[in-house]
């Protein structure tokens, strides 16, 4: 089972080159639009970047890094996340990178402006919701008022994403799923395709183009690879020890408890739930009893 399969070593090191920089700011401030579905009348024009560094006492943590910090011109703030692997967690890490950014705002409570948090995720997330971008607030439990405004959690779980054609795409919603789904398999006529119905879009694409690339990109992008065959070959030598615990057993209770000896190597090594599935055989309840133990 090859990590490549579910991660693209060149998007995970180019996302904060194509959504963080000044120079492809218009890239994200588009992004920004499309996802969040503005109008006319609150369409972000402007953005401003802010330092990533949540917490300082505890920068050396990834923990207390983002990806994409940035405000617009009325101060809202949008905190934009690549999530590659299923991070343990995940979920809560986002309620806590959200109320970071809220927090660190300047001025009287009745100033304090919305947080959006954007992630896009390689993983499945939510196994019991049906749509791959789900967007999550806070309402009344009774009214299903919504008095309390100024969070917004938007999660777009990749693997959940249906479309793998370009003909199949009707929105630049779903072009932008596209691109971070099947980047690497664009091919050139798919591209010109894109480019007419999303110039944008086009550009991001530009920003993969290894052509474009400094030495120093192009370094750091070799040994993300070296990272990831490492990661691989531990890992599937962990399931084939795993597998063998199971064979030796023979007996039914011996294969599901070599599943189980599978199942936790994948858990320890953030292996995406559904792919756990197809390859023990295991339900979705007992390996997320399993994660919880630990």
């Amino acid at each position: 089972m090859a990590f490549s399969k579910f991660l693209d070593p060149k998007l995970d090191l180019t996302f904060k080159k194509i959504f963080g920089t000044e120079k492809n700011k218009n890239i994200l401030i588009h992004f920004l639009n499309d996802i969040l579905g503005c109008t006319e009348v609150n369409t972000i024009q402007e953005i401003e970047f802010i330092s990533t560094i949540l917490n300082p006492e505890i920068a050396s943590e990834r923990q207390s890094i983002v990806d994409v910090l940035c405000q617009d011109s009325v101060g809202n703030r949008f905190v934009v996340e690549m999530q590659l692997t299923r991070d343990k967690g995940f979920e809560k890490r986002a309620q806590y990178y959200a109320a970071k950014a809220y927090s660190r705002q300047v001025g009287k409570y009745a100033n304090l402006q919305k947080i959006f948090f954007i992630a896009i995720s390689n993983c499945v997330l939510f196994p019991d919701k049906s749509n791959y971008i789900s967007s999550h607030t806070i309402r009344d439990e009774e009214t299903n008022e919504h008095d309390l405004q100024d969070f917004q959690f938007v999660f777009i779980e990749l693997p959940k994403f249906p479309k793998n054609k370009v003909e199949q795409l009707t929105s630049t919603v779903e072009r932008w799923c596209f691109f971070f789904k099947h980047a690497e398999e664009t091919t050139e006529k798919d591209l010109k395709k894109i480019a007419k119905e999303a110039p944008i879009i086009k550009r991001a694409y530009d920003e993969l183009d290894k052509f474009h690339w400094s030495e120093k990109d192009l370094t750091a992008y070799e040994e993300r690879i070296m990272d990831l065959y490492k990661e691989e070959a531990i890992l599937e030598y962990k399931l084939e020890e795993g597998m063998k615990k199971g064979m030796e057993k023979g007996r039914e209770e011996g294969r599901k408890e070599g599943k189980i000896e599978i199942a936790k190597a994948m858990l320890a090594n953030s292996v995406d739930i559904n792919i756990i599935v197809e390859c023990t055989g295991l339900s979705i309840s007992e390996i997320k009893e399993l994660s919880e133990n630990l």
